[in-house]
C-alpha cells in the first residue's frame, strides 16, 4: 500500500472514529479562542493598540496550543487505555502516515476557531492586519509543533501523567506565558524560561505574520519552533516504532 493511500484511509478512519468527539472539540476550541478576545476585553476596559494586538493575535496561537498540546494528548491517553493505541501500531501502514493523518485532523479542528477569533478581534478592536505571505506556513508550523510536542508527551508518558501535564500546559500558557501580553511583564527568571520553551515563539510566529512589524519578520521564532517540532516528531516516531 502506498504512503498516500495509507494516509487517505487513515484520515477517513480517524474522522469516523472521532466523529462524535471532533465537533465538541471544535466548539470548545472556537469558544476558547473567541472568549479570549471578548472576555479579556472585559477585564481590561482601557485597551490600547498594543494590548489589542496581543489579544487579537494571541487568541489564535492559544487555540492552536490547546488543540495540539492539550486536546490531542488527552485523546492519545484515551487510546492507550482503550487499546486503540496498540491496535494502531499493528496496522500494516507507515507509522509516518498515522502521524500525518492525526496531525491533519487536529489542524482542521483548529482552523475554524483561528479564523473566527481573527474576525471577532478585527470587529471588536477595529484592528488592521498587515498579513505576510508566510502566515500559512507559520500557522502550519505552530500547529504541527504543538501537536508534535503534545504527542511526544502523550506517547512517552503513562496516560494519567500525560493528562495531568496537558492540564498544566494550558494553565501555564494562558496565565504565565507571553502570548496575550509582552514578555517584559514577566519576572526575569520566567522570561529566561520562555527563551527556551516554544510557547512564546508560537505566539510570535503568529503575531509577526498577521501584523508584520516595521523591521520585518524575525527568523528566531521559526528556527526555534522547527527545532522543537523535530524533537517532538522524533520522540513520537521512536515510541510508535518501538517494539513492545
Amino acid at each position: 500500500m502506498t504512503w498516500l493511500r495509507s494516509y487517505g484511509l487513515l484520515v477517513r478512519w480517524s474522522a469516523v472514529r472521532l466523529k462524535f468527539v471532533l465537533p465538541l472539540m471544535l466548539i470548545v476550541q472556537t469558544l476558547l479562542a473567541v472568549g479570549i478576545v471578548v472576555g479579556f476585553a472585559f477585564l481590561l476596559p482601557g485597551i490600547d493598540q498594543q494590548t489589542a494586538l496581543y489579544l487579537s493575535t494571541g487568541a489564535p496561537a492559544l487555540g492552536l496550543i490547546v488543540v495540539g498540546m492539550v486536546l490531542a494528548p488527552q485523546m492519545v491517553a484515551e487510546t492507550k487505555t482503550s487499546g486503540t493505541f496498540e491496535y494502531n501500531r499493528t496496522m500494516p501502514v507507515p507509522r509516518s502516515a498515522i502521524l500525518a493523518a492525526d496531525l491533519s485532523i487536529w489542524l482542521l479542528t483548529s482552523l475554524p476557531g483561528l479564523v473566527l477569533s481573527l474576525i471577532v478581534a478585527a470587529l471588536r478592536f477595529d484592528l488592521t492586519l498587515r498579513v505576510s505571505a508566510l502566515v500559512v506556513p507559520a500557522v502550519l508550523l505552530v500547529a504541527v509543533t504543538a501537536t508534535a510536542i503534545g504527542y511526544a508527551i502523550a506517547y512517552a508518558a503513562p496516560p494519567a501523567l500525560a493528562s495531568l501535564v496537558s492540564q498544566v500546559i494550558v494553565f501555564f500558557a494562558l496565565m504565565f506565558s507571553p502570548v496575550n501580553f509582552p514578555a517584559d511583564r514577566l519576572p526575569g527568571w520566567l522570561q529566561a524560561v520562555h527563551q527556551v520553551l516554544p510557547i512564546q515563539y508560537m505566539a510570535e510566529a503568529i503575531r509577526q505574520t498577521l501584523v508584520v512589524p516595521p523591521g520585518g519578520l524575525s527568523a528566531t521564532p521559526f528556527l526555534v519552533l522547527a527545532a522543537w517540532c523535530a524533537f517532538g516528531l522524533a520522540v513520537t516516531m521512536k515510541v510508535m516504532t518501538r517494539r513492545s
